[in-house]
């Protein structure tokens, strides 16, 4: 494993750059992480911000990009303040693919209900978030991507693409955002064969990275990002 080792590091930080995600969905929670560090909005901004970029984060980003820039058009770029009013557009037509406006509204409301008694979502674990948050059903063995994204965004502090807005969880915590691109990477690398798309499968590409960043393993998500996108490349 010592040549996969080797491609992890060489990729990681050749991709760990800014260049590679301006199209990326972390741009809004990016916009609201900097106007929080210059004191002009608030951190349940950048909460909320993470929350619903995250959720429309599927798809081809130029789609992620627009809708994402359509729902904070709709919260008049102020996502705290639209939260906490309650006036959501809640309609059954579609915000991103089948998601759908009232699932954006619903959303709104349970973190309406959160916020009223609580000051951040730091607190909150990852099945907890699945289900305060986003409303499903608590399930111990879903890779749950979109939250783990979302919690990366938080917690890692590279000072390049990620925000390290959350201080009390250690990178060293979290788990790798289990989508196709990064599961086909670590199979095709050699560092998982399991097909199911499970927080199993999760557990043990981390476990992986692990060995290579010991203290953020998720510094290896970037490298398999790259490794999917030149595989992609490649085929053309």
């Amino acid at each position: 494993m010592e040549k996969t080792i080797d491609t992890i590091c060489r990729l990681a930080n050749e991709y760990n750059k800014a260049e590679y995600f301006e199209g990326d969905p972390i741009r809004f929670p990016k916009h609201f992480a900097e106007l929080f560090r210059e004191g002009r909005c608030l951190l349940q901004d950048v909460e909320i911000a993470g929350i619903i970029a995250a959720h429309l984060a599927w798809g081809r980003r130029d789609m992620i990009v627009r809708d994402c820039t359509r729902a904070f058009d709709e919260m008049g770029w102020k996502p705290y303040q639209y939260v906490m009013e309650g006036n959501y557009r809640n309609e059954d037509k579609s915000l991103h693919r089948t998601i759908k406006w009232s699932d954006f509204a619903a959303i709104c409301g349970r973190l309406k209900e959160f916020y009223s008694n609580n000051e951040s979502l730091e607190k909150l674990t990852p099945d907890q978030i699945r289900v305060i948050v986003y409303g499903q059903k608590s399930d111990p063995k879903a890779a749950n991507k979109k939250i783990h994204m979302f919690r990366r965004w938080m917690v890692r502090n590279d000072g390049i693409v990620d925000l390290g807005i959350w201080k009390s969880i250690s990178p060293a915590d979290l788990i790798i955002p289990l989508d196709v691109h990064v599961h086909r990477s670590a199979i095709n690398m050699g560092i998982t064969e399991r097909k199911g798309s499970d927080i199993t499968t999760a557990l043990q590409i981390t476990d992986f990275l692990k060995k290579v960043f010991p203290d953020d393993p998720c510094k290896g998500d970037f490298a398999l990002f790259a490794y999917a996108a030149t595989m992609r490349e490649n085929k053309k």
